[in-house]
């Protein structure tokens, strides 16, 4: 096996993707055919969440690798890493020197798929829809410094922010920020259902089975127009119901290319020296984190002595060896180490696990042990190792003696509206970002309007902490700020980090671009894939 190291321009302290390329002599059974692609996402319409695909809805990485794929922002992630490039814009820049007028002009002869022109009013009308609708996922946070947005002819909108934020063309990125028809999206209401019309590199195609989505075909759009190079016509995504499932597809040559959630085993296994020659494992920078969130309003973890306790037990290193192996690292802040203002606050606020420390912790606070508690987590997000990781939390807690605790899995379709709706003591998240800088991983949990419905509430954190990194442009000037807020996170403990794990590409070998799949934020870029010669 040989591995290959390819350079890209990176975050602070990311790695570059390493292909492990095994070469073979078989072109696959899918030669001049759609580029079939599998994943262990499930992508499901339900009485909770009946518009899976809004943009103005959709917050999670599966949805969003979708979404990517069909609809159009005014900026856009770059092909490795760095600062946002124009997309939909010709250009776009802040125009004052206190980051809080960011103006973009449109490119000319902008269609949506159907053929209907774009325009400023368009860009107005899908900010302005998200911003109003306000929906449960919360994922109209991201554009909570937004103040209004005004338009200039039909090719100049420019958004005028609450305060200064430094990151806003990140969030100008994001689908939430996608431009859509007023044609096919109503301002007032989500629209239901799994059916997508944007401006973006591919048309989609969806096969419904049971309100579940199980196949995607995504085809060039002729009408796209922006500076993506789409590098194939056309690509299908199957939802395969286990990691497994899809193992087996992606060696029967059913599909071409498996992404999330691979299995540790598998991992290891096509990353070793007797791998399939014919199929490449394709490593990518890390920026996924796992953690445990806690409703600090529940009897059982109101007192924050019960969290910085089970803080003090918890044996990360132990849990990534055990059940993640090379695929994870243990991660001591809600903020992963290879970002800018990453700090290790919970190491340096509880050291090595201690069952001797969350004893005194305890008994300081006249806490009754054992703490019963029941750990939730959703059984087909994450990957099929969630129930594992959850044992092995059992296990180190009620090892301790202070907790009585018990674990329980549901499916995410249930898990994620129970944990909104604040139902969970202790349940588990996991984490990719909508864009590779710090706020996006204290922002989202901790900030107004959270996108867990947290209860928890810091008023510097968001009155203070968070309006003074978002002034900085230069994002170490920022990490004082982050700093402070990741020590309160620490302290007070409504988050619990556990990990965070690189990211794993399976391919068969005629496949092309799959280094670049992936971008910084962990969302699919199908345009890369091509076809080649194994």
């Amino acid at each position: 096996m040989n591995r290959k190291t390819l350079v890209l321009p990176a975050v602070v302290g990311l790695l570059a993707p390493v292909l492990a390329a095994c070469g073979g002599s078989d072109s696959g059974g899918n030669s001049g055919d759609a580029i079939v692609v599998g994943t262990t996402d499930r992508f499901t319409a339900s009485k909770e969440a009946p518009a899976p695909l809004d943009p103005a809805y959709a917050y999670d990485v599966g949805t969003w690798n979708i979404l990517r794929q069909t609809v159009q922002t005014l900026l856009v992630q770059p092909r490795g890493d760095g600062e946002p490039e124009p997309e939909a814009a010709e250009s776009c820049g802040f125009t004052d020197s206190g980051n809080e007028r960011y103006a973009c002009q449109l490119r000319d002869g902008l269609k949506f798929a159907n053929g209907d022109p774009i325009t400023a009013k368009d860009v107005k009308f899908s900010i302005d829809r998200a911003m109003s609708l306000k929906a449960d996922s919360g994922v109209f946070a991201l554009l909570s410094t937004v103040d209004t947005v005004e338009t200039q002819g039909d090719s100049e909108v420019i958004f005028h922010l609450k305060t200064a934020d430094a990151t806003f063309p990140f969030k100008l990125s994001t689908p939430v920020a996608a431009i859509v028809n007023p044609k096919d999206y109503e301002k007032g209401k989500l629209r239901d259902g799994f059916q997508i019309d944007g401006s973006g590199p591919y048309t989609v195609e969806t096969e419904v089975k049971d309100d579940e989505a199980v196949k995607l075909v995504f085809t060039k759009n002729p009408n796209y127009k922006g500076t993506l190079e789409v590098k194939n016509s056309k690509v299908e995504m199957r939802s395969f119901e286990s990691a497994d499932a899809m193992g087996k597809a992606l060696k029967d040559d059913d599909i071409d290319l498996m992404t999330r959630a691979m299995t540790p085993a598998q991992i290891k296994e096509l990353g070793g020296a007797s791998a399939d020659s014919n199929i490449d494992l394709v490593e990518m920078p890390g920026l996924e984190i796992r953690f445990l969130g806690f409703n600090t309003d529940d009897p059982s973890v109101k007192n924050k002595a019960v969290r910085q306790a089970m803080a003090q037990i918890i044996n990360r290193g132990e849990l990534v060896s055990e059940v993640y192996g090379s695929a994870a690292e243990p991660l001591y802040s809600v903020v992963p180490a290879t970002i800018t203002g990453h700090s290790n606050s919970f190491f340096n606020e509880y050291g090595d696990p201690s069952v001797a420390k969350a004893t005194t912790t305890l008994s300081a606070a006249n806490i009754t042990t054992p703490v019963k508690l029941t750990l939730h987590y959703t059984t087909d997000h994450y990957g099929s190792a969630t129930k594992d990781e959850f044992e092995l939390l059992k296990k180190q807690l009620n090892a301790s003696g202070l907790f009585d605790v018990d674990v329980k899995g549901q499916p995410w379709d249930v898990f994620r509206p129970a944990e909104q709706k604040g139902e969970y003591e202790v349940y588990g998240m996991g984490w990719f970002p909508d864009f590779p800088d710090a706020d996006n991983y204290v922002a989202p949990f901790l900030d107004k309007d959270n996108t867990l419905g947290s209860p928890y509430v810091n008023a510097t954190i968001r009155g203070t902490l968070l309006p003074e990194s978002r002034r900085e442009a230069d994002r170490l000037t920022a990490s004082k700020s982050l700093t402070d807020i990741q020590d309160i996170v620490a302290s007070d403990v409504p988050l619990l980090p556990l990990w965070q794990g690189k990211q794993y590409i399976a391919t068969r070998d005629d496949i092309t671009g799959a280094e670049w799949a992936l971008n910084s934020s962990s969302t699919l870029q199908l345009w890369e894939l091509g076809r080649g010669v194994s």
